[in-house]
């Protein structure tokens, strides 16, 4: 078998910003270095009975955690921010990610209230998804309103600006996904200039390979093309673990399995935000898994948070963790328990 990658030059790249972790068996896997493991073997094992207890020190570092308020857009919309802003600061969190400002009929709120209203009750404004591109010209996306966007995160104070898009804008090619990633340079280069840096949130199609190269990963494509001094990716672990579950092969059958954290370890500074949430292993399930509230999941959090911050330089002092459910059956009740939850966790004893 032939172990020269397909696409010399983004071999080239790969290789020379050391930024992935996964896929093993072939020309490629022999570029990312992963072992080759059935998928099924890699399915994350449930945390060990009695999490959360006993000695070591806590796997979420102070001040670090947050929450994806898409997850509790049913109670802003009732409700309005304050009250769910002091039902967070009461279950401990110390962060929020937008993703958009009003969040549905909450009725009209200035940004500069939304951050009063925050700081009122601990909350630090992290990040926030804003559209990549728009069909429709003028829309709020980086593409059509790059200088409003970063304007309204520059008046909220955030630290970083991203998009949950997946940069399928030019198609599912090499090619497609290069001309992507030179935009993503742009619009980091732009954020980096006010002090914030722009992030790429995954969900489980970024792992697919590319339909004019099968043996090359998308995502490997973005990492190889993109900056990274100026483009960041937030791991939505959940569709990642769903990724590994869905394309740990290739459309002919070729084993590619992969890691998520392994991607994470070998390029930790690129991973400055992470999404928490959990889902219950359902191999009848197109994604392996039923979503469910942090905690009540098969995610070995435990393992992940604590690899995470242990085997990265300043790891405890610059990941974020947001946990987010798509859509939780009780949204207070799932921040209240996920919070709990990753609270709990402590390293294993030594």
């Amino acid at each position: 078998m032939s172990r020269t990658p397909a696409d010399p030059e983004l071999t080239h790249k790969l290789s020379r910003r050391n930024m992935l972790g996964v896929a093993a068996g072939t020309a490629a896997t022999a570029l990312l270095g992963a072992t080759a493991t059935p998928a099924a073997a890699q399915a994350p094992a449930a945390a060990p009975a009695g999490r959360g207890h006993g000695r070591g020190r806590p796997v979420l570092p102070p001040g670090r955690l947050g929450i994806q308020l898409y997850s509790l857009r049913d109670q802003v919309s009732t409700l309005g921010f304050a009250p769910v802003f002091a039902e967070l600061e009461r279950y401990g969190y110390d962060e929020i990610e937008f993703a958009g400002y009003t969040q549905g009929s909450a009725g009209d709120i200035t940004l500069a209230q939304l951050k009063a209203l925050a700081s009122d009750h601990g909350l630090h404004p992290i990040g926030s998804h804003v559209g990549y591109y728009s069909d429709t010209p003028g829309d709020y996306t980086f593409a059509d309103n790059l200088t409003q966007v970063l304007d309204d995160a520059e008046a909220l104070g955030l630290k970083h600006i991203g998009t949950a898009s997946g940069p399928w804008r030019y198609g599912d090619t090499v090619d497609g996904w290069k001309r992507c990633a030179e935009e993503f340079n742009t619009y980091g280069a732009e954020a980096k200039k006010r002090g914030m840096k722009f992030y790429q949130h995954n969900h489980a199609e970024e792992f697919s390979f590319a339909t004019d190269q099968p043996d090359v990963r998308l995502y490997d494509v973005l990492l190889a093309e993109t900056d990274p001094e100026l483009v960041y990716l937030e791991l939505d672990i959940y569709w990642a673990f769903a990724a590994q579950f869905r394309f740990s092969q290739r459309v002919d059958g070729t084993p590619d399995p992969l890691d998520p954290l392994s991607y994470v370890l070998k390029a930790p500074h690129r991973y400055p935000l992470f999404h928490v949430k959990d889902g219950e292993h359902d191999e009848t399930q197109t994604d392996g898994y039923r979503m469910c509230d942090v905690g009540d999941g098969d995610i070995d959090y435990r393992t992940f948070m604590s690899e995470v911050t242990r085997r990265t330089p300043q790891g405890r002092r610059y990941h974020h963790w947001q946990t987010e459910h798509d859509n939780p059956v009780d949204s207070l009740e799932f921040a209240r328990k996920s919070s709990e939850h990753l609270h709990k966790l402590r390293e294993k004893d030594c």
